[in-house]
C-alpha cells in the first residue's frame, strides 16, 4: 500500500507557495541618504555569428550583419552592494538564460543576482534565448535550434570581462536629471479592430500595408519618450532613454540589425562620445509602429529620425538635481501557467517534424515555462529609486497598460519603465484582453491572474 508523504511546512516550502501565488513581499536594500555614488558604464558585443538562429529559430538565421548588437549597462556603486542595470539588443532572454546572465554580471560586479536588472530591447533579427527550450528541441529535432550554446557562453564571458574592466574606471555621480518629449508617428496599438462579439478581429503589427488598419486611430499608447541622465557636476556621464514600442521596422531576411531604435541610440552616441547612451523598450506588448511603418527602407529611416529627435528633445528638456535618497527594491513573483496548456499535447507538437519550426519551438518554450513554475524559480521585478525618480524594471512583453498604471500609482514621481526583462512569460496581457483573444493572448504563458500579481508587484515597488 502506498502512503501519502506529508511534507512539513518549512520556510522554504512556504516561500515557494507564496511565489506560486505571486505574493512574495518587497525587499528594500541599499537605502541611503545623500550617498557618495560612483558609476561604471560598460558595453560588450552580442552580435551572433553567421548561421546562428534568429528570433528563437523560426525565422531565417544570420546571413550577415547590417549593424552590430550590443549589451550596454552600468554598475552603480555606493548604495550598498553594487547595482547593475543592462539593456541587451536581443529579442528576449528567458528563464534559466536570464538567471545565468544576471548571475554572471553579479559575480563580476561583486554583488548578488537580485541586484541585477537585465532588459532586452526586443529587435527580431536578433537572438531569442531559452536554454531549456534548446535542450528540449535540439536532440529530437535534428538540427533545429533556439540558440547556439557556445555563442551564449561567449556572451556570458564578455559580460564578466566588460564589468570587471569598467569597475576601475568608475566615475563620481553627483546629480540626476530627467526629461521627456512626445514622439510623433511611431507607436500605435496593435489590437485596433474589435468585433461586435468583443473579440479581436485583426491586428496592426510591426508593419502594416492594409489601408483600413493604417487609417484607424493610434489607440492606447504612451507617446512620451523619457530620459534619465547621471552627472558629475555638469559633466553628463550616462543617459538612459525609455519608449514603448516594438522596435522592428522589418525582419526575417537574416540581416542582423539593432533596427530603428538602436540606430537612433547609436546616432546619439556619436553626438556625445563621452556619455554612454542606453535605450530601453518600455511596456510595448501591444504596441508597435504598424500605423507608420510599411516595412520599406524609407520607413526605417523615418522611424530612426523620429526616435532620435525624441531622445534629443527629452534631453533638452532635462532638469538636473543633486542626488538625494537612493534605494533598490525587488519583488518576486511566479504567475501560474496558462490553464489551456496541456503538457502531453505540447510535447507531441514539439516532436512532430511535419510541423513548421515555429510550431515546434513555441511548444518547447511553453514547456519551459511550465517546468519553471514547477521548479518554483521566481521572476524578480526591481526598481531603482533616486530622489523622486523611479527606474522600473518589468518582465517580458508587458502590455502598455502596466506602464501607464505604474505612472498613476507613482503619481508625483518620475517613473521610467523598462520591460522585456525575464522573458519566460512571453506576453503579459491585462486581464481584460484575455476574453478578447488575439495573437498576444494566444502566446501568453500565464493565466489571466498575472494582471493582479504583476500590478500588486508594481504597487509595492512604488510604495516609497
Amino acid at each position: 500500500m502506498n502512503r501519502k508523504r506529508i511534507t512539513p511546512v518549512t520556510r522554504r516550502s512556504f516561500l515557494k507557495s507564496a511565489m506560486l501565488a505571486g505574493a512574495l513581499p518587497v525587499l528594500t536594500q541599499g537605502a541611503e541618504k545623500s550617498p557618495r555614488l560612483r558609476m561604471a558604464p560598460f558595453r560588450f558585443d552580442v552580435t551572433p555569428p553567421v548561421g546562428h538562429p534568429l528570433c528563437g529559430g523560426w525565422i531565417k538565421p544570420v546571413v550577415d550583419c547590417e549593424d552590430g548588437l550590443e549589451a550596454i549597462g552600468y554598475v552603480l556603486l555606493g548604495a550598498g552592494k553594487p547595482i547593475v542595470v543592462c539593456a541587451v539588443d536581443w529579442t528576449g532572454i528567458l528563464n534559466g538564460a536570464h538567471v545565468a546572465l544576471r548571475t554572471a554580471l553579479a559575480e563580476a560586479a561583486g554583488t548578488t543576482p537580485d541586484r541585477i536588472a537585465v532588459q532586452c530591447v526586443h529587435q527580431h533579427d536578433a537572438p531569442f534565448v531559452c536554454l531549456h527550450a534548446e535542450k528540449l528541441i535540439a536532440e529530437p529535432q535534428g538540427g533545429l535550434h533556439v540558440v547556439g550554446l557556445e555563442f551564449f557562453n561567449q556572451c556570458l564571458e564578455r559580460a564578466r570581462e566588460a564589468v570587471k574592466t569598467a569597475l576601475p574606471k568608475s566615475q563620481r555621480i553627483t546629480h540626476i536629471a530627467t526629461g521627456e518629449s512626445k514622439v510623433e508617428k511611431v507607436a500605435s496599438n496593435r489590437r485596433v479592430e474589435i468585433g461586435p462579439d468583443g473579440k479581436v478581429m485583426r491586428m496592426r503589427g510591426s508593419s502594416c500595408k492594409d489601408a483600413d488598419l493604417v487609417a484607424m486611430p493610434e489607440g492606447l499608447i504612451d507617446p512620451q519618450l523619457k530620459s534619465v541622465a547621471f552627472y558629475d557636476g555638469r559633466k553628463k556621464i550616462l543617459a538612459c532613454h525609455y519608449y514603448a514600442t516594438h522596435p522592428m521596422s522589418h525582419y526575417g531576411s537574416g540581416h542582423v540589425s539593432s533596427d530603428f531604435v538602436g540606430l537612433a541610440r547609436k546616432r546619439r552616441q556619436k553626438d556625445e562620445p563621452d556619455c554612454t547612451h542606453i535605450y530601453f523598450t518600455g511596456a510595448a506588448g501591444n504596441i508597435a509602429a504598424g500605423k507608420y511603418n510599411d516595412g520599406s527602407d524609407l520607413a526605417k529611416v523615418q522611424l530612426t529620425q523620429r526616435i532620435y529627435q525624441g531622445i534629443v528633445a527629452s534631453e533638452k528638456s532635462m532638469k538636473r538635481f543633486p542626488l538625494g535618497k537612493i534605494s533598490w527594491r525587488t519583488h518576486e513573483m511566479l504567475p501560474p501557467v496558462n490553464p489551456l496548456f496541456v503538457a502531453n499535447e505540447l510535447t507531441e507538437k514539439m516532436a512532430n517534424k511535419k510541423n513548421s519550426a515555429v510550431d515546434r519551438i513555441l511548444p518547447a518554450m511553453k514547456l519551459s515555462w511550465m517546468q519553471r513554475v514547477t521548479d518554483g524559480t521566481p521572476i524578480v521585478l526591481s526598481a531603482l529609486h533616486i530622489n523622486d525618480v523611479t527606474l522600473l524594471h518589468l518582465p517580458a512583453e508587458s502590455f502598455v497598460e502596466y506602464q501607464l498604471r505604474a505612472q498613476q500609482i507613482g503619481r508625483g514621481r518620475f517613473v521610467a519603465t523598462a520591460a522585456y526583462g525575464d522573458g519566460g512569460p512571453w506576453y503579459i496581457p491585462v486581464k481584460e484582453a484575455y476574453p478578447q483573444g488575439g495573437y498576444e493572448v494566444s502566446v501568453a504563458n500565464c493565466a489571466d491572474v498575472v494582471d493582479d500579481i504583476l500590478t500588486r508587484g508594481i504597487r509595492e515597488l512604488l510604495a516609497v
